[in-house]
């Protein structure tokens, strides 16, 4: 449900792998492009044209058999009617919702479908959609590095947690996590970092650690992120390959050089070839999920008293821009660097 980057990705890998996958999506000229020419996997997995079942939402109105499992890959503003949309098609009474999705959104789904009809998936590649019927493949992949974290919303280790871990790991690497909710903050870190500063700057993935500037509000609103979630009962995961704790101690002055020089050399032009997601919506003149991101962070720490001024900054000025008549520029960040700390 949502055959955007993430979705189309993984619905054409799974269909290469021999598996029975409907895509539905919203974007009418992108389902009809994969009806007539098959849906185009390119980028660092290799070149592809997968023949898939794609159908705009109307025509599931035609859908028989029910499904064993619904992967959720729409905006996070999308989340309710998504999952009310695709609720019905679930098998009785054993069939699982599980978001794909960024943001915090499992509890969302679970009060649609039911609790024990949900589970969560941590993503942790880069992919992208610029034009439709071709999802690319961004990041570079290494031997070793998880792409797929699934988890039961309990934390437990159960057989269709482990079943669903087998079928994605067609896709790329995939680990069933005990912990979903570290793994989604940390998550919901990364894509604070990075997300809406893309999106008000036009920096690429691989631009973004290149540029001192963004590095420090890269640290300063993981920091602000680590605090909430900490205050919040959650164990936050490493964020991207970093221990939560450094952020926090950079962004009071301790190891600052160090793990800004770190963040560098893993900006490399050469790590990544894309555009994160909220660039992409904002080149495409597309609503933001800036909200469901730092805006998250930002209201969960209104809640538990944790001050967010950094993410609060960055929602307030990514709002300042009307959707679909802005364009990205450096410039853009310059009212985020005078909230910053002398």
């Amino acid at each position: 449900m949502g055959a955007g980057a993430i979705g189309a990705n993984v619905g054409g890998r799974l269909t290469q792998a021999g598996y029975d996958v409907t895509l539905i999506d919203q974007w009418p000229q992108h389902v009809d492009a994969m009806k007539a020419r098959g849906l185009r996997l390119s980028g660092t997995a290799g070149d592809h044209v997968v023949p898939v079942r794609a159908l705009h939402l109307h025509e599931a109105q035609a859908i028989r058999d029910p499904f064993d499992a619904v992967f959720l890959a729409v905006k996070s503003y999308d989340t309710e009617w998504a999952t009310m949309f695709a609720v019905r098609f679930l098998r009785e009474p054993d069939g699982v919702i599980v978001s794909f999705q960024n943001g915090i959104n499992d509890e969302r789904v679970a009060a649609i479908a039911g609790r024990g009809r949900t589970l969560g998936c941590v993503i942790t590649f880069g992919a992208g959609l610029y034009e439709p019927g071709h999802a690319l493949r961004t990041d570079q992949i290494v031997e070793g590095r998880v792409n797929f974290k699934i988890g039961e919303l309990d934390g437990r280790r159960t057989d269709r947690a482990r079943r669903l871990a087998e079928i994605v790991n067609h896709v790329g690497p995939t680990e069933v996590t005990s912990n979903l909710a570290g793994e989604r903050w940390a998550k919901l870190a990364q894509n604070a970092m990075g997300n809406a500063i893309a999106g008000l700057s036009g920096y690429g993935s691989a631009q973004l650690r290149t540029v001192p500037l963004v590095r420090r509000l890269e640290i300063y609103i993981a920091a602000e992120t680590v605090r909430v979630a900490r205050a919040a009962g959650v164990d936050i995961a490493p964020i991207t390959g970093i221990a939560p704790q450094r952020y926090v101690d950079a962004s009071e002055g301790r190891g600052f050089a160090e793990l800004d020089a770190e963040m560098a050399r893993r900006g490399s032009p050469a790590t990544d070839l894309g555009r994160p997601s909220l660039l992409q919506d904002v080149l495409r003149g597309r609503r933001t999920e800036v909200v469901e991101l730092n805006g998250q962070v930002a209201a969960e720490g209104r809640r538990l008293g944790v001050p967010t001024p950094v993410n609060e900054a960055v929602v307030r000025e990514m709002n300042r821009h009307t959707v679909g008549e802005f364009t990205p520029d450096p410039r853009h960040l310059e009212p985020l660097a005078r909230v910053l700390p002398e």
